[in-house]
C-alpha cells in the first residue's frame, strides 16, 4: 500500500473510468468497483476504490482467489442512474467481471444491479441504504452496510431521546437515498409523538436555499433533519446558520460522511456541531487496528467507506474462495451459509443480503472540521 497509488494510481483509474476503458488490459480475475469516482460525490468513490485496492493487495498476497491474481477496474457512474446501467454492462460484457463492489447511490445500486443479476455476477455494495436494494428477491445482492429503516429509526429517536426536538423539520433531496431515508426518520418521529411541522424536497446541484430556509423559520423548528449527499448538505446548514438560526440542530446521515462537507459548508465554523447517523467507526475496531496503521502510515485516513469497500472485497474473496469457484451463485449461496472475518469484523447475512446486525450510532462534527462517535445511549 505505498503513498504512490493512492496519489497516482487513484487518479489513473478514474481517468480510464471516466473514459469507459479498464485500468487493466491483464487480468487473472477481475472485480468491478463502481461508484462516483468523478462529479460532486467524487470523495466517496475515492474512498470506495482506495479500500478495495488495499485490500486486493492483501487477499493476492495471501493467493488471490482461488489462486488467482484479482485486478480491479473502476467504474465511474457520478451518481447517474443512466450512468450506472452503462457502466454495469461494461463490466459484465466488456471486463467479464465475476463480482462487483458497489455502488454508492441507492438511486445507482437498484437498476445496475438488474444487470449484474441477469448475468449472475455478485455485487456487495458498502453504502447503499435504500430498503429496495436488497427487497426484489435477487440471491446474488450483497450489503456491507445497514437500511435506510434501520438508520431512520436510530435517527427518529435520537431527535426524540436526546436532542428533545418538538418541532422537527425535515427535508429531503429527493433521490432514492434521500427520501427513502428523510421518510424513514419521519415516520420514527412521528410513531414517537413528533409530526414533523414541514417534509420538504431540494433538489440536487442546487446552491440557494433561501426560499426554504425562510419556511423553516416560519415553523419554528427547533431540529432539522436532512436527508441526503454532503454537496446539498453543506450549503443549506450553512444559510442555516446565515440566516440566524443558531440554535437550531442540524442532523443528517450517513451522506455527509467525508470531510469534504467542510469544503461544501464553505468553512469549519458551519459543520461545528453539526450530528450523522453512521455505522460504528470501524477505525475503532480491534479488527482494524493493523490495516488502520498501515493507511495512515501511507499518508491516508481511511474516513467514511474505505473500509466498508476493503470488507466488502474481503467478503467477495471469502465467498469464492469457500465456494471453490468463481461463479457469483455459489460465492453467493456460500456467504449466506458462512460467516467472514473482515476488517470491521465478522460478518454475516441473511436470505436477502443484507446483516443480520445492523450497528448505527450518532456522530457529531466539531469546531475543528471532524467527525467523532458519540456515546450509545441507554
Amino acid at each position: 500500500m505505498s503513498q504512490t497509488f493512492y496519489k497516482k494510481g487513484f487518479l489513473a483509474l478514474a481517468v480510464t473510468a471516466a473514459l469507459g476503458v479498464s485500468a487493466f488490459a491483464q487480468a487473472d480475475v477481475k472485480i468491478g468497483v463502481a461508484g462516483p469516482m468523478t462529479g460532486a460525490n467524487a470523495a466517496f468513490g475515492k474512498q470506495y476504490m482506495t479500500g478495495a485496492q488495499a485490500a486486493a493487495d492483501v487477499i493476492n498476497k495471501a493467493g488471490g482467489i482461488n489462486g488467482e491474481k484479482v485486478v480491479l477496474v473502476a467504474g465511474d457512474d457520478a451518481c447517474e442512474p443512466k450512468q450506472a446501467v452503462a457502466v454495469a454492462n461494461r463490466l459484465v460484457d466488456q471486463d467479464k467481471v465475476i463480482g462487483v463492489v458497489g455502488h454508492f447511490c441507492s438511486s445507482n445500486t437498484i437498476p445496475a444491479s438488474e444487470v449484474y443479476n441477469d448475468a449472475g455476477v455478485i455485487a456487495i455494495t458498502p453504502g447503499s441504504t435504500n430498503p429496495q436494494v436488497t427487497e426484489r428477491g435477487m440471491s446474488a445482492m450483497f450489503r456491507m452496510c445497514g437500511r435506510d429503516d434501520q438508520q431512520g429509526i436510530v435517527a427518529g429517536d435520537y431527535i426524540v431521546d436526546v436532542l428533545k426536538g418538538k418541532k422537527v423539520a425535515v427535508i429531503n433531496d429527493k433521490d432514492t437515498y434521500g427520501k427513502g431515508l428523510a421518510d424513514a426518520t419521519a415516520a420514527q418521529l412521528t410513531k414517537r409523538g413528533v409530526k414533523p411541522v414541514l417534509e420538504e424536497g431540494l433538489t440536487r446541484g442546487e446552491k440557494d436555499f433561501s426560499a426554504l430556509v425562510t419556511k423553516i423559520r416560519s415553523t419554528g423548528a427547533d431540529v432539522v433533519y436532512f436527508g441526503g449527499l454532503h454537496p446539498e448538505a453543506g450549503p443549506l446548514v450553512r444559510q442555516i446558520r446565515e440566516a440566524g438560526l443558531k440554535d437550531v440542530k442540524f442532523m443528517s446521515d450517513d451522506g455527509i460522511v467525508t470531510d469534504e462537507l467542510v469544503t461544501t459548508a464553505g468553512g469549519k465554523q458551519y459543520v461545528d456541531g453539526v450530528y450523522m447517523t453512521f455505522g460504528a467507526d470501524p477505525r475503532l475496531l480491534p479488527d482494524s487496528k493493523a490495516v488502520v496503521e498501515e493507511f495512515r502510515k501511507s499518508g491516508t485516513e481511511p474516513e467514511g467507506y474505505t473500509l466498508y469497500a476493503y470488507a466488502s472485497l474481503q467478503a467477495l474473496a471469502a465467498g469464492f474462495n469457500g465456494a471453490k469457484t468463481n461463479k457469483g451463485e455459489d460465492a453467493a449461496k456460500w456467504l449466506k451459509a458462512h460467516p467472514v472475518k473482515t476488517v470491521m469484523g465478522e460478518k454475516t447475512w441473511d436470505a436477502k443480503g443484507d446483516l443480520k446486525v445492523s450497528d448505527y450510532v450518532v456522530y457529531q462534527w466539531d469546531k475543528d472540521g471532524k467527525y467523532h462517535q458519540l456515546e450509545k445511549q441507554k
